[in-house]
């Protein structure tokens, strides 16, 4: 299982089975703030749901399709973040993150993804890491402009999102980028 230390407080941790009951709380309890922006929070109704999800996790992981990890403050889940697809023929893997909202403007983000760009650069022999995010999603955005990534092009339509399309940008920063 991975587990990376960011700081005395900040830790990516690998889930576990058992931890199932405290992701979907966590799930729950910023469910209306999830929705705005990520698709996937109304078919997430249950324990079970998230047991799933953490199967799957543990399926890319032994596949080496993705790598997804718990962002734990003093060992509390307080959101995700994760290498949602990794092309190894490329050798691109694609961040993706989500944080409680009572998380948020800490700066445990920015440190989450620049922990995720090491690993990618120097564990998983990534040429390029990308973030892809709402156009309007301002909070998601700000992460890879404020590390240094390159704005890529913008996706017309390019997630549903429960009743209608958003357009998604897309930002890249390659290993002969990476301070």
């Amino acid at each position: 299982m991975i587990r990376l230390k960011i700081n005395n407080e900040l830790e990516l941790k690998g889930f576990m089975y058992e931890e199932a009951d405290e992701l979907f709380a966590l799930i729950n309890e910023n469910r209306t703030y999830l929705r705005e922006w990520l698709p996937w929070v109304d078919g997430t109704i249950s324990v079970q749901d998230s047991k799933a999800f953490i199967d799957h996790t543990v399926e890319q992981m032994d596949r080496n399709t993705g790598l997804t990890v718990g962002i734990r403050e003093n060992g509390k889940l307080i959101g995700i973040i994760g290498y949602n697809k990794l092309n190894h023929a490329n050798r691109i893997g694609t961040i993706g993150y989500w944080l409680s909202q009572q998380a948020e403007g800490k700066g445990v983000m920015t440190k989450a993804v620049q922990a995720m760009i090491s690993y990618g650069f120097t564990q998983l022999n990534l040429n390029k890491v990308e973030i892809h995010a709402a156009v309007k999603n301002s909070k998601s955005r700000r992460i890879p402009e404020k590390l240094g990534f390159v704005y890529e092009g913008t996706i017309r339509d390019g997630e549903w999102l429960y009743h209608y399309y958003v357009d998604t940008v897309i930002y890249g920063l390659l290993k002969r980028e990476y301070k």
